[in-house]
């Protein structure tokens, strides 16, 4: 045997998922495409393997071309593989002392809310990022505001209802509902699905009327409704890694080219820009990361997560906004730039998330499932 091929036994198997079923399975592939591309091969045996919008999964043989040519598009054509309950195929090594570390890199409802981590618990494989309860209360906006709210986090004024407590058909029910809520949070306000991400969904209402629309557009998405108040305020975000010693980056801000930070301005037209590190006053950068810390204890997260702030000067300081426990990677989003300016450059973040995995997963094979 070759030095060669000792050291390409070596590797880290890296199985990179993407894609998916969601209204996110084209940030989910801008993600992979970005990620396949910075992954070092020297260290990795990189698998990517897609999931279409259908479900079926398939080993993205064609995806090493992203590799060597810089495409940022994966490719359209996948080869088939096993089933979806069935892992063998993508995390079975000719060498049984090979190590195997999935990156789920799917965005939104069967991928990033709890159900992907736990067929990956079932598997017995390490994965990046946060867990099954983790991952299940950061998807569902409404459950984690009523968890940080009873732990005292500070948060926009909301309300969450389901869709079959929302009147069907125009009248006196629904001219109600829609008074009751704008006397409760004003105009403007936020209405968005409560288990989606990427602002897929997400409208701003500025009249009863539109207030309406938006919730027959949120409710396209999901079951639940969250509608939050409209706040004069400044967008900040934070990175944070780790399972129990936590580093948080630098503070970071968002700057908007829409009336909000949209779909469109995130990933489309890519006119919002953003200041890292963001100019702030004395002490509150490193009040927002003790926040960042805390939410991210609060909701059992590990590996990694980008917290979403508000900043009110003048008013209330800082606000939750939300927890991304599977922020994007693509080449214009915060959690990688906010790291790069923290000093951690994109391929060295990317092996200490293998690395947390695999600490992680080693942890809890040390705890017994049975009496014996």
């Amino acid at each position: 045997m070759s030095e060669n091929d000792g050291q390409h036994e070596q590797r880290i198997r890296l199985v990179v998922l993407f894609g998916g079923q969601s209204a996110e399975h084209d940030v989910s592939c801008t993600t992979a495409s970005h990620v396949l591309s910075a992954a070092d091969p020297a260290k990795y045996d990189i698998v990517p393997v897609g999931i279409n919008r259908d479900g079926q999964w398939s080993i993205a043989e064609e995806a090493a071309a992203v590799l060597s040519d810089g495409r940022r598009a994966l490719p359209p054509q996948l080869s088939p593989s096993g089933p979806a309950t069935d892992l063998a195929p993508v995390t079975a090594t000719a060498d049984p002392t090979q190590r195997v570390v999935v990156l789920p890199l799917l965005h939104g409802p069967l991928g990033e809310d709890g159900t992907m981590q736990g067929l990956l618990e079932l598997s017995g494989v390490p994965y990046v990022g946060a867990g099954v309860l983790a991952s299940a209360l950061t998807m569902d906006k409404a459950k984690s505001k009523e968890l940080l709210d009873a732990a005292g986090i500070p948060q926009t004024r909301w309300r969450s209802f389901n869709e079959f407590d929302w009147p069907s058909e125009n009248g006196p029910q629904l001219d109600a509902a829609l008074g009751d809520l704008i006397d409760d949070l004003g105009l403007p306000c936020f209405v968005k699905p409560a288990n989606m991400g990427s602002s897929v969904g997400v409208s701003r209402a500025d009249s009863a009327e539109q207030l309406d629309e938006a919730i027959r557009l949120a409710l396209r998405f999901d079951e639940w409704i969250v509608v939050e108040e409209a706040v004069n305020a400044r967008e900040i975000e934070l990175a944070v890694l780790g399972n129990h010693d936590l580093d948080v980056s630098v503070a970071g801000e968002i700057i908007p080219a829409d009336d909000f930070y949209s779909y469109e301005d995130k990933y489309l037209d890519g006119k919002s820009t953003n200041q890292i590190p963001a100019v702030l006053p004395a002490g509150v950068q490193e009040e927002l990361q003790a926040l960042a810390k805390q939410v991210y204890r609060i909701l059992r997260v590990e590996g990694m997560a980008r917290a979403d702030f508000f900043y009110e000067e003048g008013g209330r300081g800082p606000l939750l906004n939300e927890l991304n426990t599977i922020p994007g990677f693509t080449p214009i989003s915060m959690y990688p730039k906010l790291w790069e300016a923290s000093g951690l450059p994109y391929e060295q973040l990317i092996d200490r998330l293998v690395e947390l995995a695999l600490e992680r997963n080693e942890r809890r094979l040390e705890k017994r499932t049975t009496k014996r």
